[in-house]
């Protein structure tokens, strides 16, 4: 759930010391706030009518028309359930990187990142659960034009042993589709290609997000783990116990649970 996704990036990341110049710019966190100011812009033409209604009853018969009321009752009770799912996630991933954001502007500024709260809802109140489709539906969310195939090149690219060029692809893949519904699998592969380069700490903030994407996942097991070693390494060691510890909480059926006690061995985590 997102609290608890924005709890653990507290944990995790609170006392975590600057060990090198963060590479974004103050300038380039503002591109990411303008990103977010699209997508609200984009939320609130959804509430736009497009024209008149236009609802047909027909029918000869008063069943008949029952029949074509319940129809069309069901049609727009799962349209309106698909916009719900599509507001709420757009909230949550709003509200995980604006949280990211103060992050990295407290850290850039030279302030207490200790001393962060936690982020508020994007656009206030709290996001209500995503509901099941009344009636079967085609997916609520499609694929844009090219965003299968850039990570497929990026994953080719980490595959082929270029972790530079799939740090790249990828980083250029969050930025061309925010809140993409293939972003965990994205996050995943550029922490890889992070950790290829050496650059732990930034690695260790892609595989976050890679689990903050969907925290329920198939990825989410291997991005804990993922993350709770790269704390370790980085010398965080009571945070990398913790958060390698919900692993076997979250996900007790999940091969990364053996993966996780062993690195927690190593850390000598009590």
């Amino acid at each position: 759930m997102r609290i608890a996704g924005v709890a653990l990036f507290a944990l995790a990341m609170a006392t975590t010391p600057v060990v090198a110049q963060d590479k974004q710019t103050l300038a380039d966190i503002r591109q990411e706030l303008t990103i977010l100011h699209v997508e609200m812009q984009k939320l609130k033409r959804e509430l736009s009518t497009t024209g008149s209604p236009s609802v047909q009853i027909g029918g000869n018969s008063v069943l008949e028309r029952v029949a074509a009321m319940e129809a069309e009752l069901q049609r727009m009770t799962a349209q309106t359930e698909q916009l719900e799912n599509r507001v709420n996630q757009v909230v949550i991933d709003g509200t995980n990187r604006i949280g990211d954001l103060e992050f990295r502007l407290v850290e850039l500024e030279g302030g207490d990142v200790s001393k962060l709260g936690k982020t508020s809802t994007l656009g206030g109140g709290e996001a209500l659960p995503a509901a099941a489709p009344a009636v079967p539906s085609a997916p609520a969310t499609e694929l844009a034009v090219g965003e299968d195939a850039d990570l497929k090149a990026a994953k080719a690219a980490l595959a082929a042993g270029d972790n530079a060029k799939a740090a790249n692809l990828l980083a250029s893949f969050s930025t061309t589709y925010p809140g993409s519904p293939l972003a965990a699998e994205a996050e995943m592969a550029r922490g890889q290609a992070l950790d290829g380069l050496g650059d732990t700490r930034e690695a260790a903030r892609a595989y976050l997000a890679s689990f903050n994407a969907n925290t329920s996942g198939p990825l989410a097991p291997d991005a804990l783990y993922r993350l709770g070693a790269a704390l370790g390494t980085l010398g965080q060691i009571q945070q990398a116990c913790i958060t390698l510890g919900e692993v076997a909480v979250r996900f007790p059926a999940a091969p990364a649970v053996a993966q996780s006690r062993e690195a927690m061995s190593k850390l000598g985590c009590s």
